[in-house]
């Protein structure tokens, strides 16, 4: 006769004791059984260790973005909690910057039609930040979901129908659920807000643009980080700053769409005036928090940092970064193929990194797959997709590097200037050394 559970709390036992034996051991001694089952032990001790933390859709440790909502969905949306009181914020604040990432911008992105219009529903009383969490909802209003119906049968290649379903054993086929890029909605909502935090607290930019469509490069010495503007960037569909190689990206993307296919591309972003000592070693180094953050974008394929896979054709001499003593006084590098960080640590020179995003995976070409009950057919995916998703992820690498900054600089100030800094060789955090008035 099968044995009950008198509580699913069973599964949960398996956690070591204090002499490193697993205690569900313990469970399945013969002193344990009765005739009616298996039986729990009258005293629970430890049961603090009976903890399985739910991951995954949260990012950061002081300032904490938890995104929400799926595809076709009543909506997306975030929930940010950590965001530091007194902050002059409103939905416009966000808006602008859903607008740069929503769909049907132009031919060149998905035909999709949504207003991406975001509503704040706590977290700001009288136009400014209260300290508590901030709930922001976009609904979904453009919603196609019989567009679908192939998918629920059959997985569409290198996309995450198959390992959701490896994972989940269920999941939302309308739209690719929590794995479409609609989902990134509640993180550009979130980068808006910490990029305001950054601008007013230490006056840092974070600006991206494209750099690569398919197999048009354009040429680093095309673009002076030291003085490129958004404005340059948004100029033209595509998100180049240069207008030759924007027409060239334009025309490539263009040529894979009437087909039916895609291509994939790179987005460069910088940061100028970080401050310097964000970043944490040994495990929690700046740039592998930027890796983490960018390479959790949908469609990511690689990250470069500085100098990146470069790098790795020159020699020490050639590739170190030597000091210097500028005109202020400051102690700065000649060259920054460090990339602004050092040792995982910012230092105060222009953080500049590369994302690299693979071709859209939903495409409206015949490609053989598998249905989900495991047999072998065609597939010709229905549906509304960018044939190049690089434009749209240019809002969406800026939000993410602001919120590891954010979370960063919130982390250095609790850590290292609770107590007055060593002027010697510490710098303040803030551009602004007396905080803004704020009249309630």
């Amino acid at each position: 006769m099968a044995s009950s559970l008198s509580t699913p709390k069973q599964f949960l036992a398996g956690a070591p004791s204090s002499d490193g034996c697993s205690r569900l051991g313990s469970l399945r001694s013969p002193s344990r059984l009765s005739s009616s089952g298996l039986q729990l032990p009258a005293r629970r001790q430890h049961s603090k260790r009976l903890v399985i933390k739910a991951a995954g859709s949260t990012y950061g440790n002081f300032f904490r973005v938890t995104t929400f909502g799926e595809s076709h969905g009543g909506g997306v949306g975030c929930i940010i909690d950590g965001c530091p009181p007194r902050i002059p914020l409103s939905e416009s604040d966000m808006q602008v910057e859903l607008d740069r990432r929503r769909p049907g911008q132009s031919r060149i992105t998905t035909p999709r039609k949504e207003t991406d219009t975001c509503k704040i529903s706590s977290g700001i009383a009288d136009g400014l930040t209260t300290g508590s969490p901030i709930k922001v909802e976009v609904p979904n209003t453009d919603q196609r979901g019989n567009d679908y119906s192939e998918m629920s049968l059959a997985y569409r290649p290198s996309h995450a129908d198959a390992t959701y379903d490896f994972k989940y054993g269920v999941r939302s086929v309308q739209g690719g659920g929590r794995s479409s890029a609609r989902e990134t909605i509640g993180r550009v909502a979130a980068g808006a807000v910490a990029k305001k935090i950054l601008k007013q607290f230490c006056g840092a930019e974070i600006i991206a643009y494209v750099s690569q469509v398919h197999k048009v490069v354009l040429p680093d010495d095309l673009v002076d980080h030291r003085t490129l503007t958004l404005d340059e960037s948004e100029r033209n569909i595509v998100r180049c700053p240069n207008p030759e190689y924007a027409e060239k990206m334009i025309a490539a993307i263009d040529a894979v769409r009437v087909k039916g296919d895609s291509v994939g591309g790179v987005v460069t972003c910088i940061v100028r005036n970080a401050p310097r000592g964000l970043g944490s070693p040994v495990f929690d180094k700046l740039e592998a928090e930027l890796a983490k953050a960018c390479m959790s974008l949908p469609a990511t394929k690689g990250f470069e940092f500085g100098s990146g896979f470069a790098g790795t054709f020159m020699t020490g001499s050639q590739h170190n970064d030597e000091f210097y003593m500028d005109e202020h006084g400051r102690i700065r590098t000649t060259t920054n193929r460090s990339g602004g960080i050092q040792g995982g640590i910012s230092n105060g020179e222009i953080i500049n990194m590369k994302v690299a995003f693979k071709p859209t995976s939903t495409i409206s070409r015949k490609q053989n797959t598998v249905t989900r009950d495991g047999h072998e057919t065609e597939l010709i995916a229905r549906g509304r997709h960018d044939p190049c998703v690089v434009p749209r992820a240019v809002p969406m690498v800026e939000a993410m590097v602001a919120l590891v900054l954010v979370d960063q600089l919130m982390a250095q100030y609790a850590q290292c200037m609770l107590f007055p800094i060593n002027t010697e060789l510490q710098e303040p955090l803030s551009r602004n050394p007396e905080p803004a008035n704020v009249s309630l």
